[in-house]
């Protein structure tokens, strides 16, 4: 099919919105936790909730939207996160909140699934790798601008002397005083101007390649026998548990250990830690290119672990400074590791993408961890299970035997290619 431009950023659009609305939960911790005078353990149910709707949806979204289709899909993804939004913009109460982020959760799982095959597709089979990268910048501006939101919001509705239509609105909305759950009516209205958006669009039919389909029961039973794709799965567990373990607890920890305000300082360490992620994506293609990706797994995992020491045992500025530079240095991780991944089997790859995108419940069961051990022993000593995650990556680069290695090119290659004249 002919490129289709208007999709393509139709598609940008929705990677902004899943991970505008997906990457607040941080800085809305220490607020959560204060307003509901929650334990560390019943604030990690939060994102435990949201999370989870990941690792039960990403399979079963697949084989329905092979059903009934990318559009009709979409719009029922939109659908639960408008329901889920307003369940607890109407009703702010904590066990609301679990129940939302869960439906917001599925929601957000089945658009994941949709908008790959989607992209290759209205951009064309050869623009699909640029157009993937472009997908990641937005997904990691989206992450950094949603704190600053968050913070400027705040702000105003603090403010008695602004009062613009919106904080107006917002103020008048609001239920018990509790600011902060302006921002799910903001999300509701996002997500109600997404369905508005995506009714009248005519979709293209999406061809799934063999590696895009889901596959037979038997075929999933015959993977998780084998003992290489249980090991890459808790690889995916592992990352994405310590990305969102650094990105939930690392405002709540600046705010008990070192007295930063959540809605300033914190905010503002939550998206830089985004916003570092875009620049080490950027970085490591680039470093992709020259080294192979097992090297450069295992050097940044190895300096991870130090980044993690910094901010756990490091004076206030150093902690403020440290727990962002976590993003940059993990930022390759998630790709490398679900390439090695599907690179160390020969067939079943859309099957096989299918059990490693449910290893996105990592990012359920890590910080639950975290905060279930914060309450024994402090958040400080409860974030060293940053250690065991990270130790495991670092196994699962020294272990993984890849079938294809990703293509490099050596610093002679390229001079051999641009001779000096």
């Amino acid at each position: 099919m002919q490129r289709n431009n208007f999709l393509v950023g139709i598609i940008l659009l929705i990677w902004f919105v899943i991970s505008f609305v997906t990457n607040i939960l941080g800085p809305l911790m220490p607020l959560i936790i204060q307003t509901y005078h929650l334990s560390l353990t019943m604030a990690a149910f939060l994102p435990f909730s949201f999370f989870l709707a990941y690792g039960v949806m990403s399979v079963p979204a697949g084989m329905m939207i092979e059903a009934i289709g990318e559009k009709k899909s979409m719009l029922v993804a939109f659908a639960l996160n408008l329901g889920g939004a307003l369940a607890f913009a109407l009703y702010p109460q904590y066990l609301m909140a679990l129940f939302s982020l869960f439906i917001i959760g599925i929601g957000m799982a089945m658009l994941q699934v949709i908008i790959n095959p989607l992209m290759r597709t209205a951009g064309g089979e050869e623009n699909f790798a640029f157009f993937s990268v472009l997908a990641q910048l937005v997904f990691g501006l989206a992450s950094f601008v949603s704190p600053f939101v968050f913070s400027r919001l705040m702000h105003d509705l603090g403010d008695a002397a602004i009062s613009n239509p919106i904080v107006s609105l917002l103020r008048h909305l609001i239920r018990y005083q509790m600011n902060w759950t302006a921002l799910y009516w903001l999300f509701s209205f996002i997500f109600t101007l997404m369905l508005a958006i995506l009714f009248p669009i005519k979709m293209p039919v999406v061809k799934l390649k063999e590696d895009e389909k889901t596959g037979t029961l038997q075929t999933y039973l015959q993977l998780i026998k084998r003992k290489d794709v249980i090991l890459f799965f808790a690889g995916i567990v592992a990352y994405v548990g310590t990305e969102q373990a650094t990105a939930n607890w690392m405002s709540e920890f600046l705010r008990v250990y070192h007295h930063y305000n959540p809605g300033k300082e914190g905010a503002a360490a939550v998206a830089s830690f985004w916003g570092l992620m875009s620049v080490g994506c950027l970085l490591g293609l680039v470093l992709l290119k020259l080294w192979d990706s097992k090297i450069i797994l295992k050097i940044t995992t190895l300096i991870t672990m130090l980044v993690v020491a910094c901010a756990l045992f490091g004076d206030s500025r150093i902690s403020l400074y440290a727990f962002p530079t976590i993003g940059f240095f993990i930022s390759v991780m998630f790709s490398v590791i679900f390439s090695l991944a599907l690179n160390s089997v020969s067939s079943h790859h859309g099957s096989f993408s299918g059990i490693l995108c449910s290893g996105i419940f990592g990012g359920a069961l890590v910080p639950l961890l975290v905060g279930a051990a914060g309450d024994l022993i402090g958040l400080r000593y409860a974030l060293f299970i940053l250690y065991l995650t990270l130790g495991y990556i670092l196994f699962i680069a020294f272990y993984a035997k890849p079938i294809i290695r990703n293509k490099t090119i050596s610093f002679k290659d390229i001079a051999n290619k641009h001779p000096s004249s």
